[in-house]
C-alpha cells in the first residue's frame, strides 16, 4: 500500500475512535444522596433551664461486611423562658481528628412563637412561625397502621447519668413483610434514658437494619441558665422574616 493511501486510511479510522471514546465518557447530571440524623428532642418547657453537649455516633455495616462509623457533637440549650438553641454540624469519621463543622443553628422561641434558622456560610437567618407542644403522650402498644406494624415496650429500670436520675425504656417496632418493600419482617428498636426532672431523653439508641445504629447522648449537662447571647442572632447576620410574606403568584 502506498504511503499516501495508508495515511488516508488512518485519518478515517482515528476520528471514529475518538468519537467512540467520547460517547462512552458522556453522561447526564446526577444528584447526591444526603442523610440527616435527628438529635435529642427538646420541648420548650419554661422553668427548666439546662445546656450541654449532644453527641451522635452512627455505625453502618455495608454489603461487603465493612463498617463505617461517623460522629458529631453539637451544643444544645434551653433557658428559663423555654427558648431552645441547637446546632447542626456535619458528621466526620470517628477515628479522625476533624472537628464537626457547624453549618447552621436554630433558635426556637415559644414566647414570640418564632423559629429562627441561621446558615453560617451565608450569614443569613430566616424567621418562621413556631408553635410547639409542651406535652407528649406515648403511643399505645400493639398493632397500628392498619395492622402493618406492631409496637412493643419494656422497662429497662432506673439509672443515673451525669448525676441526673433517668428511667429506661426499650421500644420495638415490627414491620410486616412487604410494607416498605422488605422481603421479610423488619424489627427496629429504640432505647431511651429519660430524665423526668428535665423532661428530656439524656440518651437514645436507635437500631434499624436499614440505617445502622445511632447512639445519641447528652454530656456535660449544666443546670444553670445558659448564656443569653445564644438566643440572639449574631451581629453581621441578615435576617429575613417570612412569617407574613405573601404567597407567590402561580404561573
Amino acid at each position: 500500500m502506498k504511503l499516501g493511501t495508508l495515511l488516508a486510511a488512518l485519518l478515517l479510522i482515528v476520528p471514529s475512535l475518538v468519537a467512540q471514546d467520547s460517547d462512552e465518557l458522556m453522561r447526564g447530571p446526577d444528584g447526591n444522596t444526603t442523610y440527616h440524623v435527628n438529635g435529642i428532642s427538646v420541648r420548650p418547657l419554661p422553668g427548666q433551664p439546662f445546656h450541654g453537649r449532644s453527641t451522635t455516633e452512627w455505625t453502618r455495616t455495608l454489603e461487603d461486611g465493612s463498617v463505617v462509623t461517623t460522629h458529631l457533637f453539637a451544643m444544645v440549650a434551653r433557658d428559663s423562658q423555654g427558648r431552645i438553641y441547637r446546632e447542626g454540624r456535619n458528621f466526620v469519621p470517628v477515628n479522625s481528628e476533624q472537628e464537626p463543622k457547624r453549618f447552621r443553628f436554630f433558635i426556637f422561641d415559644p414566647v414570640t412563637h418564632t423559629r429562627t434558622l441561621c446558615l453560617v456560610a451565608s450569614h443569613s437567618c430566616e424567621v418562621t412561625s413556631y408553635f410547639a407542644s409542651t406535652s407528649f403522650k406515648l403511643m399505645p402498644v400493639g398493632p397500628f397502621d392498619d395492622g402493618k406494624r406492631t409496637l412493643a415496650r419494656e422497662s429497662l429500670g432506673n439509672d443515673v447519668m451525669d448525676g441526673i436520675n433517668v428511667v429506661g425504656t426499650r421500644e420495638t417496632v415490627t414491620i410486616n413483610a412487604g410494607v416498605v418493600g422488605n422481603s421479610q419482617a423488619l424489627s427496629i428498636t429504640r432505647e431511651f434514658w429519660y430524665s423526668p426532672e428535665l423532661q428530656v431523653n439524656l440518651a437514645v439508641t436507635r437500631k434499624d437494619p436499614r440505617e445502622g445504629t445511632q447512639v445519641i447522648r447528652l454530656h456535660e449537662i449544666t443546670r444553670s441558665e445558659p448564656d443569653p447571647n445564644m438566643f440572639k442572632v449574631p451581629q453581621g447576620y441578615v435576617v429575613h422574616d417570612v412569617r407574613n410574606k405573601p404567597a407567590s403568584p402561580e404561573n
